[in-house]
């Protein structure tokens, strides 16, 4: 395994409903991504289906089953081009409805993930909410953990997945175009004070009145923005990580007398109301 990981951040325009479509200009992407030598290249949210639909009922023919027809084809890409790629689709099993983000790579599906904090938005207001713990997945280029969008706005869910030992964290969004207050603050705070990189890969355009904001970002485990994206534009960003880097959980700035260890310095025993529903207490 190389200690030095090329990753892709692939933002683009779905077009709602058009699957296929989609599909294929991920396809064409992930193969201009893969010529450039990136080894990981992550897409966004419902990337596959679009996002802003109406109803449950709408968007149930657009969602297909894990592994399914989009997998195949991204596994088969994968397989020829010798890379992993996450992607975000709208996922079916049974009657249940998920927001789920797929990882694949040269040997076919390694893992997926059904988002767990749901907002009052588009897509979200309809399905139903992720029934499995987040979860990091091995591979031949690093220990990858995946959340989606609003799940970045919770802390716990980047944590739990830094102390399963993730090196890098994939988060496909649908960012809203109304601020930009994740993007440029809470994305690199995940990765800084996990030690762990983050690709967060938005989506651009418009979509039945919807504005996303672009955005997406490349940040390395201290916390520094390796790449950018613009609010408008289809485009690819590139970035280059440290596995090393990212197991390094222990900054030492002067040896023996300035060293922090982000992991091992936490208080857990502090931390109990994290896990109580009921523990806000509401001003008076």
């Amino acid at each position: 395994m190389s200690d030095v990981v090329r990753i892709a951040a692939v933002q683009i325009d779905p077009k709602i409903t058009k699957n296929e479509r989609n599909l294929e200009k991920m396809l064409l992407r992930m193969r201009e991504a893969a010529g450039e030598g990136a080894e990981l290249i992550v897409f966004p949210e419902c990337a596959l289906s679009g996002y802003v639909f109406r109803s449950r009922e709408e968007a149930l023919p657009f969602a297909e089953t894990i592994p399914g027809p989009a997998t195949d084809r991204f596994a088969a890409a994968c397989r020829e081009l010798g890379v992993h790629a996450v992607f975000g689709l709208l996922e079916k099993d049974a009657s249940r409805l998920y927001n789920a983000a797929a990882l694949i790579g040269p040997q076919g599906p390694v893992g997926k993930y059904r988002k767990n904090h749901l907002p009052f938005l588009g897509v979200d207001r309809f399905v139903d909410p992720g029934d499995r713990p987040f979860e990091v997945h091995a591979t031949p280029i690093g220990n990858i953990g995946m959340h989606i969008c609003y799940d970045c706005n919770f802390p716990e869910s980047a944590r739990i997945m830094a102390l399963q030992g993730a090196d890098i964290l994939a988060l496909p969004t649908n960012w809203p175009g109304t601020r930009d207050s994740i993007p440029r603050y809470v994305v690199n705070a995940r990765a800084l004070e996990n030690l762990v990189h983050v690709v967060a890969v938005d989506r651009v355009g418009v979509e039945r009145g919807v504005r996303f904001l672009g955005r997406s970002k490349i940040v390395h485990a201290g916390g520094e923005t390796l790449a950018s994206g613009s609010t408008r534009k289809e485009e690819i960003l590139y970035g280059e990580v440290s596995l090393a880097l990212a197991r390094q959980k222990r900054l030492v700035i002067i040896p023996g007398e300035f060293e922090i260890d982000f992991i091992r310095d936490r208080r857990p025993e502090l931390y109990g109301d994290l896990t109580r529903p009921d523990a806000y207490k509401p001003p008076a």
